[in-house]
């Protein structure tokens, strides 16, 4: 048996890497060519800027809070480094446990509360006699700065539905940081009152408000207006994944039979560039999606799992048009676990030979590339859900790339030949220029602190 099997020919695969994933979102951004290197994104001028998250965070059970963080409060943006750093420094902890009441219904305001960590719901009674959700906040929002700035009443209640932990000061604290600068108050002040005239001249979105006349009879004078654009547009340089791929003549020559070795050489090379371009478009630190989800566009699960009514949350606040939900795959498992608790089994739509479950009509497309973090052997970890809206005409996501390049493989891919060298190994330079642009807030939102663990007995 074994003289007659030396006599035959085995039958081969081309080699397998199991690193290779569908990459689903290659294929459904719309991309756009850019031929000058840089993709620059005109918008119309934002006249009243949005409140960034502000950045504490802990270490060993304290908190910590950048001064130059408390820049990310619009009232603090033109604050000198020491009055930041007193301020900060006049910061105090507070924790609440689940339940517990951090600020009440018509509470005279006076703190200014930050979200360290955990989970803080807004309510209030609505007319039929029953709490509305006003806002559900996470780590970095804050709450109560107009209270406690303008000592107005809290027009809801804080409740925390998690263990959490805030850092606070109140307005007789910043009063007594800011005694001896008049100055500097007198400025808070204005620009309190800067912010609320602005609100007359912008959008419902902050914008430059576009004036116009309707409804009128008569010869009534018509308004008049003009479109004010951003002075310093955000601008996309491509980036670039290079890898070099070195192979010895020998072997191409000699071993390049039934497979080609050199072929197979880049082809894998090619599928860890491709690999590693779907990473860079997700988690990039500069362009990536995820770092690049407005404030406004990010909302928290309320009970830590993915549930439908999460979902139609994100569904709010991407509306226009919105065109799939990306999720890491444990994520997407665990959605489907909530949804079989609540007896409303997502439909499934085939695309591209595949199945993909989806909700409102949107599919849940799995990405590997969205981290899980804190994931140990004792915690399965958080993870986040995107909704985004795609193309250019719909002022959403697109992918940006470079097509035409000499040597060109794949669009925007480009494999040439480098040197041979002394010793006979050709160097092959294997280049893949690319990035992504969100074109307008809105299209793009995120879930946050997902919980991939629950499990539910159904018995």
């Amino acid at each position: 048996m074994q003289t007659a099997r030396n006599l035959a020919t085995t039958t081969k695969t081309v080699p397998q890497m199991q690193a290779i994933s569908p990459r689903w979102v290659l294929n459904l951004l719309p991309w756009v060519q850019v031929d000058a290197g840089t993709y620059r994104v005109n918008r119309l001028k934002m006249v009243l800027q949005q409140d960034a998250r502000l950045a504490a965070f802990l270490e060993d059970g304290q908190v910590h809070l950048d001064p130059h963080h408390l820049r990310a409060f619009a009232v603090f943006r033109d604050l000198d480094e020491g009055l930041l750093a007193d301020i900060a420094d006049s910061l105090s902890s507070e924790e609440y446990n689940a339940g517990d009441i951090i600020m009440a219904d018509g509470e005279l305001g006076s703190k200014f509360f930050i979200v360290v960590q955990g989970k803080v719901e807004f309510t209030r009674i609505g007319d039929n006699g029953k709490p509305e959700r006003l806002a559900l906040l996470g780590p970095g929002d804050y709450f109560g700065e107009l209270s406690a700035c303008t000592s107005s009443r809290c027009a809801g209640s804080a409740r925390a539905l998690a263990h959490s932990q805030l850092v606070t000061f109140d307005w007789e604290q910043l009063n007594r940081v800011l005694q001896d600068e008049p100055e500097v108050h007198l400025k808070l002040t204005k620009a309190l009152e800067e912010r609320e005239r602005l609100r007359t001249v912008a959008n419902a979105h902050g914008e430059h408000r576009i004036d116009v006349l309707s409804g009128h009879q008569g010869e009534a004078d018509i308004a008049v207006t003009y479109a004010d654009y951003e002075e310093e547009p955000r601008e996309y340089p491509l980036s670039v994944v290079q890898s070099i791929v070195r192979v010895h003549t020998r072997v191409s020559d000699l071993y390049n039979a039934p497979i080609d070795q050199t072929r197979e050489q880049l082809r894998l090379t090619v599928e860890a560039i491709k690999e590693q371009q779907e990473w860079e478009l997700l988690n990039n630190p500069d362009f990536g999606l995820l770092a690049n989800v407005a404030p406004s566009m990010r909302i928290q699960t309320r009970s830590g799992p993915p549930t439908p009514d999460d979902l139609d949350e994100l569904l709010g606040r991407v509306w226009k048009k919105p065109a799939f939900f990306l999720a890491h795959p444990k994520a997407i498992a665990a959605f489907g676990r909530e949804c079989t608790r609540r007896g409303v089994p997502p439909p499934s739509v085939p695309l591209w030979g595949c199945t993909f479950i989806t909700w409102r009509g949107i599919p849940l497309i799995p990405s590997d590339k969205i981290p899980i973090t804190n994931a140990n052997g004792r915690y399965a970890g958080k993870s986040s859900i995107l909704l985004m809206r795609v193309g250019e005409k719909e002022q959403g996501v697109v992918g940006l790339h470079h097509a035409g390049l000499p040597g060109e493989q794949l669009p925007s891919l480009s494999v040439r030949l480098m040197s041979i060298d002394a010793k006979a190994i050709a160097s092959y330079l294997v280049s893949l220029y690319f990035s992504v642009a969100v074109l307008m807030d809105d299209a793009l939102g995120m879930l946050e602190n997902v919980d991939l663990g629950y499990y539910h007995d159904y018995a």
